[in-house]
């Protein structure tokens, strides 16, 4: 599946070391190596013997153009776990056994992969995989937590869906490759000032009800703002996203917080915004709404030729949690204009009291919504002016954390 970061290969160069263990998930794993590959990563797989009975180590030289590895005990000269250890940008272990968890949380030097493991100071991050009985043990618990807290490693998952055949559902399926892709990029992306801080993302539309059927609302589907809460928690932030109605999937990592109407976004964000130690106001929320919707379908027979709806305002979200802020937060605002959108986007900075505001231009082909391109002027509080060129929502969405690390560190001296 494409991720998000295909098509700018972010990780050309650096190095990734796959280990594949003996679970019925290993055929994900295929995926995974290709999509890591397909960022630029060069992907060293390593299998468990367990591994090869499920896939071989041609079908990852297929997708890798490297060669599988497997054999603690190489005769390439150099000890080639120290080597794959020194090398590694981060080590991902996927699927992760119950067995491999055991043997890793205990120093095991048995194989390949777990030899590497301790030659490693390089990032770790597994991702479980096994039956729900097996993963609810005290044993394995214990494991996980030993490599968590002690060890420092990433525990990516599992997931809730189907196992494998005869075992229903339930937790302990591996998370899936496009996820996982998610959890290398975070460790990869190392620390960053946004690392541990609280980040609140709105996105989406608002809708607010006419009667049960129709709705006033808008065109935006969220992806800017889903954007920046995924690229926010690459970047270590701890996110909750308060999305309007959306059919996006929610970002790996991210909190997600469901709503409807602006009102329902005015009060979540009540709730959230004063931990926030990043604000950012992405959401295209309705100004107005119906001032006394129809419990039931209003019939066009009985409308008569026009049909008249008294609309009133909704609640300024940003305007009236301003004083919610934390002390020293940074805020950032979008605004999609017509006309002058420069200097409208500046009054609207200006009013609400943002540190950075995102304006683009609603008539300008390729950006605003249902598109997966934007082009936006940043505005920042001393004046300035950035024009960026037409780019994917990905990318303008690393373009203003961007920015937003650079207030964090200009505060911090």
């Amino acid at each position: 599946m494409k991720t998000p970061l295909t098509a700018r290969r972010p990780w050309r160069g650096r190095r990734v070391v796959l280990g594949v263990t003996g679970g019925i998930a290993a055929y994900k794993s295929v995926q995974l190596a290709r999509d890591l590959t397909r960022l630029g990563a060069e992907v060293d797989v390593v299998l468990t013997r367990a591994a090869r009975e499920f896939v071989t180590g041609l079908t990852f030289e297929g997708v890798t153009g490297r060669r599988a590895l497997s054999d603690l005990f190489s005769t390439d000269g150099a000890a080639l776990h120290i080597k794959l250890g020194i090398e590694a940008d981060v080590v991902c272990v996927a699927p992760a056994t119950a067995d491999f968890l055991a043997r890793a949380a205990h120093g095991r030097a048995d194989d390949l992969i777990c030899t590497t493991l301790l030659a490693t100071r390089a990032p770790v991050v597994v991702a479980p995989a096994m039956n729900d009985r097996m993963f609810s043990h005290p044993q394995v618990q214990a494991n996980l937590a030993h490599l968590r807290e002690v060890l420092g490693y990433a525990v990516a998952g599992p997931g809730v869906g189907p196992l494998a055949v005869g075992e229903g559902e339930g937790p302990g399926r591996m998370l899936e490759p496009e996820e996982l892709v998610e959890h290398v990029g975070r460790a990869l992306t190392g620390p960053t000032s946004l690392a541990g801080r609280r980040v609140v993302v709105t996105a989406g539309p608002t809708r607010e009800a006419i009667d049960p059927v129709r709705y006033v609302g808008n065109r935006s589907s969220g992806r800017m703002g889903y954007a920046l809460a995924q690229a926010a928690w690459r970047r270590g932030a701890r996110v909750t996203l308060v999305s309007g109605p959306s059919a996006l999937p929610t970002p790996t990592g991210v909190g997600r917080i469901s709503v409807e109407t602006a009102e329902d976004m005015h009060a979540a964000a009540r709730d959230v915004l004063p931990e926030a130690d990043v604000s950012v106001f992405a959401a295209a929320v309705a100004d107005f709404r119906p001032s006394a919707p129809h419990d039931e379908k209003v019939k066009r027979s009985r409308t008569g030729p026009t049909w008249g709806i008294e609309l009133v305002a909704n609640p300024d979200i940003a305007g009236d949690t301003r004083d919610l802020r934390k002390e020293g937060s940074v805020c950032v605002g979008f605004a999609l204009e017509t006309g002058d959108v420069v200097a409208n986007a500046r009054e609207k900075m200006e009013a609400k009291g943002f540190h950075l505001m995102v304006a683009n231009d609603a008539s300008e082909p390729g950006a605003g919504f249902e598109v997966e391109t934007n082009r936006v002027t940043l505005l920042d509080t001393r004046g300035g002016a950035e024009a960026l060129p037409l780019m994917s929502k990905h990318d303008v969405a690393e373009a203003v954390l961007d920015r937003v690390e650079g207030i964090l560190r200009e505060r911090e001296g």
